[in-house]
């Protein structure tokens, strides 16, 4: 008898399942939703990031001809597989499918991370920024979600000839030429301005250079002609290291002790050694 009650019991539980399996396969079947509703439910929870009934929205639509490769229903997939961590069929979506510009952005961005979360899991530690660079290298965009265009650290040619072109007009922009500037470049303010402090930091370092030369050739002419210095092979003072820069100061003051006399070489070399001390160290 218990043999028998327990075979009922299997049973019941297998028609449950396939009463089951049937009504979700009907609810399947009665969806019958337009191309344009389907894009914009997903659009929708995608923008509400609402991934788990994303997922089941997606599960429920029918295998339909006029849905099979639409774009938002693939975003919409590859965004599921990101979250839930099925990296390969990203991958696989990402490869296969061609997508509009306007999306390339997230999806290069979705693309990335998830090769930074791989390496995470396989190496069980963060990644540095020189991991992440060279995993950028090794997995490059597909042609698939990328528009051609180079990008040089994080910069995409085009915004980077637009914050050249702003500033040659004004090195200082205020605020609201920033945001503006920020808008057109898909640049943050933050990214903005940090480009501006360090391209206006880039310039005054060659201006420092120039102005040390300068007065490294005006103490040359002190010292009895540039030739001086060329002969004595000596850099300036302020680019060696203590001990060459001692060096260097007792051949100044033997050279011209023999050739112009001790007063005339103190004079010189102190004038020099004035001259340097005013220089901008850079």
């Amino acid at each position: 008898m218990s043999n028998m009650s327990g075979g009922a019991g299997l049973q019941q539980d297998a028609n449950a399942s396939t009463s089951a399996a049937a009504t979700l396969a009907a609810q399947r079947r009665a969806l019958t939703f337009s191309p344009q509703q389907v894009s914009c439910i997903c659009e929708a929870l995608q923008q509400s990031k609402d991934i788990e009934r994303l997922a089941r929205f997606l599960w429920f639509l029918p295998n339909s001809e006029l849905l099979r490769g639409h774009e938002s229903v693939l975003r919409a997939q590859a965004t599921v597989a990101f979250h839930r961590g099925a990296y390969k069929e990203l991958y696989a979506i990402l490869e296969s499918h061609t997508f509009d510009q306007r999306h390339h952005a997230a999806l290069q961005k979705m693309w990335y991370e998830a090769r930074y979360k791989e390496a995470e899991i396989i190496r069980c530690r963060p990644l540095g920024a020189v991991d992440k660079y060279r995993l950028r290298k090794k997995y490059p965009l597909p042609k698939t979600i990328w528009d051609g265009e180079e990008t040089i650290y994080c910069f995409k040619e085009r915004s980077r000839n637009a914050l050249r072109e702003c500033y040659d007009r004004n090195k200082y922009p205020t605020p609201e030429e920033k945001r503006a500037l920020a808008e057109r470049t898909d640049l943050t303010l933050v990214q903005v301005s940090n480009w501006f402090k360090n391209r206006r930091q880039r310039d005054r370092t060659p201006q420092h250079r120039g102005d040390l030369m300068m007065l490294t050739s005006e103490a040359s002419c002190l010292l009895g002609g540039p030739s001086d210095l060329q002969d004595l092979h000596l850099k300036p003072l302020c680019y060696q290291k203590p001990e060459t820069a001692t060096t260097a100061t007792t051949q100044i003051k033997n050279h011209h002790q023999s050739s112009l006399g001790f007063a005339t070489a103190y004079h010189s070399y102190h004038g020099y050694e004035q001259l340097l001390a005013a220089a901008p160290l850079s």
